[in-house]
């Protein structure tokens, strides 16, 4: 995964959403300093992490991938593994 794209679109999502750092890494259960990681690209984002949260911006993965990855997730409701 390209960490950075999935980054800067995590932290849009979660500005949509209307979570701080602090709500969205409480509600996921994980520390702030994880969640900046994964939004500035320094941390790989598992597939555990991801389902996680899609989970809770409610949105699916698809949706939440860069353009020339949602190939990977058509198709795949509730399961965000990658292919």
């Amino acid at each position: 995964m390209a960490g950075n794209e999935w980054g800067r679109r995590i932290k849009a999502y979660r500005k949509l959403k209307g979570y701080t750092q602090v709500q969205f890494a409480q509600e996921l259960g994980i520390s702030v300093s994880v969640i900046g990681e994964v939004e500035r690209g320094t941390r790989k984002l598992h597939d555990e992490l991801l389902e996680q949260i899609t989970s809770v911006l409610g949105i699916s993965a698809e949706e939440l991938a860069p353009d020339h990855e949602k190939h990977k997730y058509k198709n795949r409701r509730g399961d965000a593994r990658l292919i």
